[in-house]
């Protein structure tokens, strides 16, 4: 049996793009995320739910 080459082909892009485009997604979920905690960290005055937050990850 010869070696079938279309799901050769459609297994490399099935996995290179479906992996790599999920990575990508969440990277980009966690850049936002983070960038937006920094942003409230430097606030004059914190949100509640950034001291919730805090307060909670103190006695953890």
């Amino acid at each position: 049996m010869g070696f079938y080459w279309p799901a050769a082909i459609g297994f490399f892009l099935g996995f290179a793009f479906g992996v790599g485009c999920a990575l990508a997604v969440m990277y980009s979920i966690y850049m936002g995320g983070y960038r937006a905690a920094l942003k409230d960290q430097l606030l004059p005055v914190a949100p509640e739910r950034l001291t919730k937050e805090l307060a909670r990850a103190a006695h953890s």
